[in-house]
């Protein structure tokens, strides 16, 4: 049934989608492997690693490869590039994969692909660069860090420039480290359901390695499985997939048992039920989000979770809904953002944002929360949220809240810096309105 599927043309069917049709990289990679999951556990373990090595290292890899070809990368057709791309990531990123297996399966590709005029490119160029990988010179690190930073970490050159003058060179180093290292699968116990103490007894029997959160009682990392959908644990909702960073969002909201919550982009909500559950099954959790998909997502989760104060509906965060001025206790606005916060996770975020795109996402905040706002009882909480680190939707964006709404005051403020594969950059600042 396996014998006919290739991995490294599904790896290339991946980076297609990503590069040249502009899908997200964790739902090409999802869709795939969905698609696939009869392979044995090795084989879609070197799909995934391809893929996302491959994405992850992308300004690295055309870096390498220009130094070799005539032709730049960028003039290249889609499927050669990428087929190149790929190559380049194994020789020098996979030990396990020989460098002649490496260059025979990508000549063998692109003839597949109907470019049998190109197979001699293609097998000179990784050949070349495989005999001398250890040649190869980057920007210097001492006169131009960010140049150097860019390809060595392969962040766009921009980005490294916006985190060099917000954190220092020092910091923004470690954040570049701690993207490139493999993330861990977080979770958090659904309470409501099991006991945290109850649930690693389970996990452990299914085989799963358990290791304890040390800040957040609730919540574990998990490995050594084979797939997620697999383990009756997740199916029966007794635990939901959330990063550390984001179960503040609940820990700082702290809602009482039976207030009324409202989050305004809840999509996929993980926030949202999190927060239902805080409360014990009393008060309400309204979750928003603008499309009929992204509200399919939440009561899919909120289904398994088996969560019943809580509801799902299609509203655009722009408008203003009348009914709901003042009747919250809570409002939940982790917005739109540029999401550099979670590069470890969606590795082509950094390719697809700009500063343009970014400057529009700071007035589509500023936009939402404009209308959000009202929903806040007095001596209600506004608690705004983003997974980037970029001080402009960040602490510049509560800055300018707290100008234009004077009957807001800043409780709380932080921002959370990527560390160490351990948790995703996010920013979250607490805002009370006045009785």
């Amino acid at each position: 049934m396996t014998d006919n599927v290739n991995e490294r043309e599904l790896v290339l069917s991946i980076l297609l989608s990503v590069t040249r049709d502009e899908e997200y990289s964790h739902i090409a990679i999802k869709n795939v492997l969905e698609k696939y999951q009869y392979l044995e556990k090795n084989r879609r373990a070197f799909i995934t690693r391809v893929s996302e090595g491959t994405l992850e290292r992308m300004i690295e890899l055309d870096y390498i490869i220009d130094q070799f070809s005539k032709v730049p990368v960028r003039k290249m057709k889609p499927v050669i590039r990428n087929i190149l791309r790929m190559g380049v990531y194994q020789l020098k990123y996979m030990d396990s994969i020989p460098a002649s297996a490496a260059c025979n399966e990508a000549v063998k590709l692109a003839e597949r692909k109907g470019f049998r005029n190109l197979k001699g490119f293609v097998n000179g160029i990784l050949r070349n660069i495989s005999r001398n990988m250890n040649e190869i010179s980057y920007p210097s690190r001492e006169e131009n860090p960010a140049a150097y930073f860019s390809i060595y970490y392969s962040m766009p050159e921009w980005i490294v420039k916006e985190w060099q003058k917000t954190y220092g060179t020092e910091m923004t180093e470690e954040m570049l480290q701690s993207f490139l290292r493999e993330p861990e699968l977080s979770i958090r116990t659904n309470e409501n359901r099991i006991s945290p103490e109850e649930l690693q007894k389970r996990l452990t029997e299914e085989g799963v390695t358990v290791r304890k959160n040390e800040k957040l009682p609730y919540a574990f990392y998990l490995s050594g499985f084979d797939y997620l959908q697999a383990l009756p644990s997740f199916t029966e909702g007794l635990f939901y997939v959330q990063d550390e960073s984001s179960m503040q969002v609940a820990e700082l909201a702290a809602p009482k048992d039976g207030d009324h919550v409202i989050d305004v982009c809840a999509a996929p909500g993980g926030k949202s039920i999190h927060i239902a559950e805080k409360m014990h099954g009393t008060g309400q959790v309204d979750a928003r989000d603008l499309t009929p998909y992204k509200v399919g997502l939440i009561e899919e989760n909120m289904e398994r979770c088996g969560t019943r104060n809580m509801t799902a509906s299609c509203m655009d965060a722009r408008i203003l809904d009348e009914a709901s001025i003042e009747k919250a206790d809570i409002v939940i606005a982790d917005l739109p953002c540029s999401g550099l916060g979670v590069i470890q996770k969606k590795k082509d975020i950094k390719y697809k944002m700009t500063p343009e795109k970014q400057e529009m996402l700071v007035k589509l905040q500023q936009e939402i929360l404009s209308v959000v706002h009202r929903y806040v009882k007095p001596g209600g909480t506004l608690l705004y949220s983003t997974c980037t680190i970029n001080r402009e939707e960040n602490e510049d964006n509560v800055a300018w809240f707290l100008k234009e709404h004077k009957e807001f005051l800043l409780e709380s403020m932080e921002q959370i810096l990527p560390k160490q594969g351990r948790n995703d950059g996010f920013f979250l600042a607490k805002l009370k309105k006045s009785e």
